[in-house]
């Protein structure tokens, strides 16, 4: 295990292969309200493969990494199109995680907080009826009426202003609601939104070793200035590099 220097003056911890270190110690919490931003993405920038979905560029290093991320967290943050496109599972309790839980002040499992703002979601999908916490569905208050009633019949529905939601907003009631510990797992739209207002203070970036063609990991265009992040960590498995990057505040 090694260090090195990284941009910013941070240091960059060299963990070599990732079965050589706890996940629990590669990917920490620390204390207070933290966003972290969780991407998979090709050697080319695609965050999907062929099939449109992200396990298909993944490995089971990268889900387990995934699924340390979750284990201790208080959200999952998402967007409509991902959640469709993913087919997310329920998000239950785990027995072999409920002690920690406990012990940090956390629920029995991860809220899934959804931005659609449309209100438009797979509504037989079994992780609206069978996940261990209603899921949150963060909409606009102009979504039609028809579609914000549908979405009260299966979800927690909290409907904001203007037509495109505004991430700090999202974010500030999520913190109010004590779910403090946020993973944004995208899609490309959300992460872009997320990213353009400052909130995330970690990304961690699975890198497959594959060229995919097509989507980028955040769409549109360019923002007016890049947004500055320090390489804190490196490891690899299955060919995968697994980068932890954390954001450079002022």
């Amino acid at each position: 295990m090694s260090a090195m220097r990284a941009g910013g003056g941070a240091q960059t911890r060299a963990i070599g292969h990732l079965d050589d270190v706890s996940l629990a110690d590669a990917y920490p919490w620390p204390q207070g309200p933290w966003l972290r931003a969780m991407m998979v993405t090709t050697l080319d920038g695609a965050a999907v493969g062929p099939d449109g979905r992200s396990g298909s560029i993944s490995c089971a290093a990268d889900r387990r990494v995934f699924a340390e991320t979750r284990r201790l967290c208080d959200a999952v943050l998402v967007g409509a199109g991902t959640i469709r496109a993913e087919r997310y599972r329920p998000m239950l309790a785990k027995a072999e995680h409920a002690e920690q839980r406990a012990e940090l002040g956390l629920a029995v499992a991860p809220v899934v907080a959804i931005v659609s703002a449309a209100a438009d979601l797979p509504w037989q999908e079994p992780l609206f009826s069978e996940s261990a916490l209603p899921v949150l569905v963060l909409a606009s208050q102009s979504a039609p009426a028809d579609r914000l009633s549908l979405a009260r019949r299966h979800a927690e529905v909290i409907a904001l202003p203007g037509e495109r939601l505004d991430p700090r907003e999202v974010v500030r009631i999520l913190h109010e609601r004590g779910l403090r510990r946020i993973v944004c797992e995208g899609g490309p739209m959300l992460l872009r939104h997320v990213a353009q207002a400052g909130l995330i203070d970690e990304a961690d970036i699975s890198v497959a070793p594959v060229i995919a063609g097509g989507g980028q990991v955040v769409t549109g265009p360019a923002f007016d200035a890049p947004i500055a992040f320090d390489l804190v960590q490196v490891a690899w498995a299955e060919g995968f590099a697994f980068q932890r990057y954390l954001a450079r505040r002022p």
